[in-house]
């Protein structure tokens, strides 16, 4: 048989994988999960595709971010049009490591301008722009576009898990419909199947069927507890399967346990500084629990042949 994953060096990750889905098919011995039972998560930003030096949906932000500063000087002193303007990243990553510390005093401010870069327009006019940027804009400095950006490692467990029966998820602090329209060519997931934040939407009779309108306004933000939360919502049930990179993804990987049933937790290290980036800011926790809690820390660098 070819192997499945051929991205994956041997080791124990591969092996810990492998073995997972041998169990959770059924081996001879045992029956194996039922079909319903064989529910995969993973987060999206540095666990599916790359999110650095920004994840790829807050490029996409800032751009429009910019546009609104130029169309409107009161917004040019006002984070984050301020920093989107002035190309001030560090700030835009001071926000994100001081929300995975637990402090979100400034996330709410950048919240704030998210909500209304995008606000006003109906789903499908967002769907559009979405798709566009994705289909058109390059990553900053790994020179390919932003579709060629998910790791093929990654995408071939997708498919793994797929020809044994399991039904993937996106579970993602990214934006629900922001993902939708390229998930199912990238990772042969349907927008169903794609749990993440959501700004508030508003429905409009019309003579044309009617019109759902993105509203300025929060819906969830799909990160730390409410992942557990918005997956059973979802889906009814415990995920087997989980998989992260951030302190954002603890519940979710936590919340895949079970007693009567095989299960496995990954955990993605960015430690190839040469083929990806290094960097294990806003993961502490994870890295910290990891051991402990019996997850597979699969390491780019040693665990994959090949980053994309």
């Amino acid at each position: 048989m070819p192997d499945p994953l051929p991205s994956w060096n041997e080791g124990r990750s591969k092996d810990a994988i492998v073995d997972f889905v041998r169990r959770a098919s059924g081996n001879g011995s045992a029956p194996g999960l039922a079909m319903a039972d064989r529910v995969a998560v993973f987060d999206n930003d540095g666990t599916l595709w790359c999110e650095k030096p920004m994840p790829i949906q807050l490029d996409f932000i800032l751009r429009r971010l910019v546009e609104m500063a130029e169309a409107d000087p009161d917004l040019r002193e006002r984070q984050p049009w301020k920093a989107a303007r002035e190309q001030d990243y560090g700030w835009f990553s001071k926000v994100m490591a001081e929300h995975y510390a637990g402090d979100d005093t400034n996330v709410r401010t950048l919240a704030a301008g998210v909500l209304a870069a995008h606000g006003g327009i109906s789903v499908e006019t967002f769907a559009a722009r979405a798709e566009e940027f994705l289909r058109t804009a390059r990553h900053p400095t790994l020179d390919r576009g932003y579709l060629e950006c998910a790791y093929a490692p990654m995408v071939e467990l997708l498919a793994y898990l797929a020809d044994n029966g399991f039904s993937n998820y996106i579970v993602s602090g990214g934006g629900r419909d922001f993902m939708r329209p390229i998930t199912d060519e990238v990772y042969s997931i349907p927008s169903e199947r794609v749990i993440g934040s959501s700004t508030a939407l508003a429905y409009t009779p019309d003579d044309h069927g009617g019109t759902i309108m993105r509203v300025a306004a929060a819906d969830y933000l799909d990160d730390g507890p409410e992942k557990p939360v918005r997956i059973w919502s979802r889906t009814g049930r415990r995920p087997v399967l989980a998989g992260g990179n951030s302190n954002g993804d603890v519940p979710m990987l936590d919340f895949t346990q079970h007693d009567d049933k095989p299960f496995l937790r990954l955990l993605v290290l960015h430690d190839d500084a040469e083929r990806e980036f290094e960097y294990t800011s806003g993961a502490e926790q994870a890295l910290d629990r990891a051991p402990a809690a019996g997850w597979t820390v699969v390491s780019m660098k040693n665990d994959w042949a090949k980053i994309f």
